[in-house]
Protein backbone atom coordinates (compact mmCIF):
# COMPACT_ATOMS: atom_id res chain seq x y z
CA UNK A 1 0.00 0.00 0.00
CA UNK A 2 1.37 3.40 -1.01
CA UNK A 3 1.91 5.87 1.85
CA UNK A 4 -1.08 8.17 2.41
CA UNK A 5 -0.88 11.68 3.83
CA UNK A 6 -3.53 13.50 5.85
CA UNK A 7 -4.58 17.07 5.05
CA UNK A 8 -2.30 18.35 7.83
CA UNK A 9 0.62 16.26 6.59
CA UNK A 10 0.25 17.32 2.96
CA UNK A 11 0.01 20.96 4.09
CA UNK A 12 3.29 20.52 5.95
CA UNK A 13 4.86 18.73 2.99
CA UNK A 14 3.93 21.62 0.66
CA UNK A 15 4.64 24.35 3.23
CA UNK A 16 1.12 25.84 3.08
CA UNK A 17 -1.88 26.10 5.42
CA UNK A 18 -4.63 23.49 5.40
CA UNK A 19 -7.19 25.84 3.85
CA UNK A 20 -4.96 26.25 0.79
CA UNK A 21 -4.86 22.44 0.39
CA UNK A 22 -8.60 22.42 -0.33
CA UNK A 23 -8.13 25.19 -2.90
CA UNK A 24 -5.42 23.17 -4.65
CA UNK A 25 -7.71 20.13 -4.79
CA UNK A 26 -10.54 22.03 -6.47
CA UNK A 27 -8.57 24.47 -8.66
CA UNK A 28 -5.17 22.89 -9.39
CA UNK A 29 -5.93 19.17 -9.45
CA UNK A 30 -3.97 18.16 -6.33
CA UNK A 31 -4.43 14.35 -6.21
CA UNK A 32 -6.70 13.36 -3.32
CA UNK A 33 -9.36 10.84 -2.32
CA UNK A 34 -12.17 11.21 0.18
CA UNK A 35 -12.53 8.24 2.51
CA UNK A 36 -15.16 8.21 5.26
CA UNK A 37 -15.52 11.96 4.94
CA UNK A 38 -11.81 12.78 5.20
CA UNK A 39 -9.32 13.71 2.49
CA UNK A 40 -6.27 11.49 2.05
CA UNK A 41 -3.37 12.06 -0.35
CA UNK A 42 -1.18 9.35 -1.94
CA UNK A 43 2.31 10.71 -1.29
CA UNK A 44 3.76 9.46 -4.59
CA UNK A 45 1.00 11.25 -6.54
CA UNK A 46 1.56 14.46 -4.60
CA UNK A 47 5.27 14.27 -5.48
CA UNK A 48 4.42 13.69 -9.17
CA UNK A 49 2.00 16.63 -9.05
CA UNK A 50 4.69 18.92 -7.63
CA UNK A 51 7.15 17.84 -10.34
CA UNK A 52 4.60 18.33 -13.12
CA UNK A 53 3.97 21.91 -11.93
CA UNK A 54 7.63 22.86 -11.42
CA UNK A 55 9.07 25.86 -13.29
CA UNK A 56 12.57 27.33 -13.62
CA UNK A 57 14.54 24.08 -13.52
CA UNK A 58 18.31 24.45 -13.05
CA UNK A 59 20.27 23.55 -16.18
CA UNK A 60 22.22 20.29 -16.06
CA UNK A 61 26.00 20.39 -16.14
CA UNK A 62 26.14 16.81 -17.42
CA UNK A 63 26.94 16.14 -21.07
CA UNK A 64 26.19 12.93 -22.93
CA UNK A 65 29.37 11.26 -24.18
CA UNK A 66 30.08 11.44 -27.94
CA UNK A 67 27.72 9.20 -29.91
CA UNK A 68 29.19 5.70 -30.08
CA UNK A 69 26.26 3.67 -31.42
CA UNK A 70 23.85 3.81 -28.47
CA UNK A 71 20.77 5.96 -29.16
CA UNK A 72 18.75 6.74 -26.03
CA UNK A 73 15.13 7.87 -26.42
CA UNK A 74 12.94 8.71 -23.41
CA UNK A 75 9.48 10.08 -22.75
CA UNK A 76 5.93 9.27 -23.80
CA UNK A 77 5.41 5.75 -25.08
CA UNK A 78 3.78 4.98 -28.41
CA UNK A 79 3.11 1.80 -30.38
CA UNK A 80 4.34 3.21 -33.71
CA UNK A 81 7.49 4.48 -32.00
CA UNK A 82 8.18 0.96 -30.70
CA UNK A 83 7.84 -0.37 -34.26
CA UNK A 84 10.30 2.18 -35.64
CA UNK A 85 12.82 1.55 -32.87
CA UNK A 86 12.70 -2.14 -33.79
CA UNK A 87 13.24 -1.29 -37.47
CA UNK A 88 16.20 0.91 -36.52
CA UNK A 89 17.82 -1.91 -34.56
CA UNK A 90 17.20 -4.49 -37.28
CA UNK A 91 18.53 -2.29 -40.05
CA UNK A 92 21.58 -0.65 -38.47
CA UNK A 93 24.08 -3.17 -37.14
CA UNK A 94 26.56 -1.48 -34.86
CA UNK A 95 23.80 0.77 -33.49
CA UNK A 96 21.31 0.16 -30.70
CA UNK A 97 18.25 2.28 -29.89
CA UNK A 98 16.73 1.95 -26.42
CA UNK A 99 13.64 3.59 -24.94
CA UNK A 100 12.89 4.80 -21.40
CA UNK A 101 9.14 4.98 -20.71
CA UNK A 102 9.04 8.09 -18.50
CA UNK A 103 6.00 9.97 -19.78
CA UNK A 104 6.14 13.32 -21.59
CA UNK A 105 7.27 15.31 -18.55
CA UNK A 106 9.81 12.65 -17.60
CA UNK A 107 11.23 12.67 -21.12
CA UNK A 108 11.66 16.44 -21.14
CA UNK A 109 13.32 16.25 -17.73
CA UNK A 110 15.68 13.50 -18.98
CA UNK A 111 16.57 15.60 -22.04
CA UNK A 112 17.32 18.59 -19.82
CA UNK A 113 19.57 16.43 -17.64
CA UNK A 114 21.40 15.06 -20.71
CA UNK A 115 20.25 11.52 -20.00
CA UNK A 116 18.95 10.89 -23.52
CA UNK A 117 19.51 11.94 -27.13
CA UNK A 118 15.82 12.41 -27.95
CA UNK A 119 12.64 12.86 -25.93
CA UNK A 120 9.04 12.20 -26.99
CA UNK A 121 6.21 14.43 -25.80
CA UNK A 122 2.62 15.46 -26.53
CA UNK A 123 1.84 18.06 -23.87
CA UNK A 124 -1.19 20.13 -24.90
CA UNK A 125 -0.76 23.75 -23.89
CA UNK A 126 -3.34 25.85 -22.05
CA UNK A 127 -4.42 27.56 -25.28
CA UNK A 128 -5.47 24.16 -26.62
CA UNK A 129 -3.74 24.77 -29.96
CA UNK A 130 -0.02 24.17 -29.48
CA UNK A 131 2.13 21.45 -27.92
CA UNK A 132 5.24 21.15 -25.75
CA UNK A 133 6.64 24.69 -25.98
CA UNK A 134 5.41 25.88 -22.58
CA UNK A 135 7.02 22.91 -20.83
CA UNK A 136 10.25 23.33 -22.81
CA UNK A 137 10.45 27.04 -22.06
CA UNK A 138 10.17 26.29 -18.33
CA UNK A 139 13.09 23.88 -18.41
CA UNK A 140 15.52 25.09 -21.08
CA UNK A 141 17.45 28.31 -21.54
CA UNK A 142 17.89 27.37 -25.20
CA UNK A 143 14.96 25.67 -26.88
CA UNK A 144 15.60 22.15 -28.25
CA UNK A 145 14.82 21.16 -31.82
CA UNK A 146 11.19 20.03 -32.13
CA UNK A 147 10.14 17.64 -34.92
CA UNK A 148 6.86 15.87 -35.47
CA UNK A 149 6.85 12.09 -35.15
CA UNK A 150 3.15 11.66 -35.89
CA UNK A 151 -0.33 12.91 -35.15
CA UNK A 152 -2.61 10.45 -33.38
CA UNK A 153 -6.11 10.15 -31.94
CA UNK A 154 -6.47 10.41 -28.18
CA UNK A 155 -9.69 9.41 -26.49
CA UNK A 156 -11.31 6.94 -24.12
CA UNK A 157 -10.81 3.20 -24.54
CA UNK A 158 -14.00 1.26 -23.82
CA UNK A 159 -15.03 -2.36 -23.46
CA UNK A 160 -16.03 -4.03 -26.73
CA UNK A 161 -19.61 -3.15 -27.61
CA UNK A 162 -19.58 -0.32 -25.05
CA UNK A 163 -21.91 -2.15 -22.60
CA UNK A 164 -21.96 0.82 -20.21
CA UNK A 165 -23.15 3.12 -23.03
CA UNK A 166 -20.41 5.70 -22.47
CA UNK A 167 -20.82 8.36 -25.16
CA UNK A 168 -19.27 11.41 -23.46
CA UNK A 169 -16.63 12.06 -20.82
CA UNK A 170 -19.44 13.11 -18.47
CA UNK A 171 -20.79 9.54 -18.58
CA UNK A 172 -17.67 8.38 -16.72
CA UNK A 173 -19.14 9.96 -13.59
CA UNK A 174 -22.10 7.58 -13.58
CA UNK A 175 -22.39 5.23 -10.62
CA UNK A 176 -20.52 1.94 -11.01
CA UNK A 177 -18.21 3.02 -13.84
CA UNK A 178 -14.63 1.81 -13.24
CA UNK A 179 -11.66 3.50 -14.88
CA UNK A 180 -7.96 2.79 -15.23
CA UNK A 181 -5.51 5.68 -15.47
CA UNK A 182 -2.03 6.80 -16.52
CA UNK A 183 0.66 8.52 -14.46
CA UNK A 184 0.63 12.26 -13.80
CA UNK A 185 3.87 12.69 -15.77
CA UNK A 186 2.16 11.55 -18.99
CA UNK A 187 0.52 13.82 -21.53
CA UNK A 188 -2.38 11.37 -21.73
CA UNK A 189 -3.15 11.79 -18.01
CA UNK A 190 -2.93 15.57 -18.23
CA UNK A 191 -5.32 15.57 -21.19
CA UNK A 192 -7.68 13.20 -19.36
CA UNK A 193 -7.71 15.44 -16.28
CA UNK A 194 -8.38 18.44 -18.52
CA UNK A 195 -11.37 16.70 -20.11
CA UNK A 196 -12.73 15.63 -16.72
CA UNK A 197 -12.50 19.21 -15.47
CA UNK A 198 -14.37 20.47 -18.55
CA UNK A 199 -17.08 17.88 -17.82
CA UNK A 200 -17.28 18.99 -14.17
CA UNK A 201 -16.09 15.64 -12.80
CA UNK A 202 -13.58 15.57 -9.91
CA UNK A 203 -11.25 12.79 -10.98
CA UNK A 204 -10.64 11.50 -7.49
CA UNK A 205 -14.32 10.57 -7.24
CA UNK A 206 -13.99 8.05 -10.08
CA UNK A 207 -13.55 4.43 -9.07
CA UNK A 208 -10.08 3.37 -10.22
CA UNK A 209 -8.83 6.91 -10.88
CA UNK A 210 -5.71 6.27 -8.78
CA UNK A 211 -5.05 2.90 -10.45
CA UNK A 212 -2.19 3.87 -12.77
CA UNK A 213 -0.49 1.76 -15.44
CA UNK A 214 2.67 2.45 -17.43
CA UNK A 215 1.69 2.16 -21.11
CA UNK A 216 -1.21 2.78 -23.48
CA UNK A 217 -1.40 -0.95 -24.13
CA UNK A 218 -1.66 -1.63 -20.39
CA UNK A 219 -4.79 0.54 -20.22
CA UNK A 220 -6.30 -1.52 -23.02
CA UNK A 221 -5.37 -4.82 -21.42
CA UNK A 222 -7.00 -3.80 -18.12
CA UNK A 223 -10.22 -3.03 -20.00
CA UNK A 224 -9.99 -6.17 -22.12
CA UNK A 225 -9.60 -8.26 -18.95
CA UNK A 226 -12.73 -6.69 -17.46
CA UNK A 227 -10.88 -4.89 -14.67
CA UNK A 228 -12.13 -1.50 -15.88
CA UNK A 229 -14.86 -0.09 -18.10
CA UNK A 230 -12.85 2.78 -19.55
CA UNK A 231 -9.51 4.55 -19.57
CA UNK A 232 -7.60 7.24 -21.49
CA UNK A 233 -5.61 6.04 -24.48
CA UNK A 234 -4.96 6.12 -28.21
CA UNK A 235 -7.01 4.60 -31.03
CA UNK A 236 -4.34 2.10 -32.18
CA UNK A 237 -4.75 0.22 -28.88
CA UNK A 238 -8.48 -0.10 -29.52
CA UNK A 239 -7.79 -1.36 -33.04
CA UNK A 240 -5.29 -3.98 -31.90
CA UNK A 241 -7.36 -5.28 -28.96
CA UNK A 242 -10.81 -4.98 -30.54
CA UNK A 243 -12.05 -2.39 -28.04
CA UNK A 244 -14.49 0.47 -28.58
CA UNK A 245 -13.11 3.98 -28.72
CA UNK A 246 -14.53 7.42 -27.88
CA UNK A 247 -12.42 9.97 -29.81
CA UNK A 248 -11.62 13.25 -28.07
CA UNK A 249 -8.68 14.91 -29.73
CA UNK A 250 -6.15 14.54 -32.51
CA UNK A 251 -2.81 15.47 -31.00
CA UNK A 252 0.71 16.18 -32.19
CA UNK A 253 3.28 13.73 -30.83
CA UNK A 254 6.76 15.24 -31.16
CA UNK A 255 10.44 14.36 -30.99
CA UNK A 256 12.66 16.74 -29.00
CA UNK A 257 16.42 16.93 -29.52
CA UNK A 258 18.95 19.36 -28.08
CA UNK A 259 20.75 21.32 -30.78
CA UNK A 260 24.07 19.91 -29.57
CA UNK A 261 22.90 16.34 -30.38
CA UNK A 262 20.73 16.96 -33.42
CA UNK A 263 23.49 16.06 -35.90
CA UNK A 264 24.59 12.90 -34.05
CA UNK A 265 24.77 10.02 -36.52
CA UNK A 266 22.24 7.88 -34.64
CA UNK A 267 19.74 10.73 -34.39
CA UNK A 268 19.96 11.37 -38.12
CA UNK A 269 19.65 7.66 -38.93
CA UNK A 270 16.47 7.52 -36.85
CA UNK A 271 14.97 10.67 -38.39
CA UNK A 272 15.62 9.36 -41.89
CA UNK A 273 13.25 6.45 -41.19
CA UNK A 274 10.33 8.88 -40.88
CA UNK A 275 10.52 9.58 -44.62
CA UNK A 276 10.41 5.95 -45.74
CA UNK A 277 7.49 3.90 -47.08
CA UNK A 278 7.96 1.28 -44.36
CA UNK A 279 7.14 3.90 -41.70
CA UNK A 280 4.02 5.01 -43.58
CA UNK A 281 2.89 1.40 -44.01
CA UNK A 282 3.37 0.59 -40.32
CA UNK A 283 1.26 3.61 -39.37
CA UNK A 284 -1.47 2.62 -41.84
CA UNK A 285 -1.66 -0.95 -40.54
CA UNK A 286 -1.94 0.17 -36.92
CA UNK A 287 -4.65 2.75 -37.66
CA UNK A 288 -5.34 5.97 -35.78
CA UNK A 289 -2.17 7.70 -37.00
CA UNK A 290 -1.62 10.62 -39.36
CA UNK A 291 1.97 10.78 -40.65
CA UNK A 292 1.44 13.57 -43.18
CA UNK A 293 3.86 15.89 -41.34
CA UNK A 294 6.12 13.24 -39.78
CA UNK A 295 9.73 14.41 -39.78
CA UNK A 296 8.68 18.05 -40.26
CA UNK A 297 10.69 20.59 -38.29
CA UNK A 298 8.35 22.43 -35.93
CA UNK A 299 11.17 24.50 -34.39
CA UNK A 300 13.53 26.07 -35.40
CA UNK A 301 12.42 26.57 -38.99
CA UNK A 302 15.92 27.13 -40.34
CA UNK A 303 16.64 23.40 -39.93
CA UNK A 304 13.48 22.31 -41.74
CA UNK A 305 14.15 19.58 -44.29
CA UNK A 306 17.57 18.58 -42.91
CA UNK A 307 17.93 14.87 -42.08
CA UNK A 308 21.64 14.28 -42.28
Amino acid sequence: MKKMLSTKEVAGFLGINEKMVYTLISEKGLPASKITGKWVFPRHLVEQWVESNTVNYPQSQKVLPPYDGLLVVAGSNDILLEKILSIFNARHSGHLAVFGNLGSLGGINALRRSLCHMATSHLLQENGNEYNFEALQRQFDRMPVVLNFCKREQGILLQKGNPRNITTVKDLGESGIRVVNRSLVTGTRLLFDRELKKAGIPGNRLTGYNHEVDRHMDVGLEILAGHADAGPGIRPVASILGLDFLPLHQERYDLLVTRERFFDHGVQLFLSLLHEKEFVQEAKELGGYDVSISGKMIFPHELDGYTG
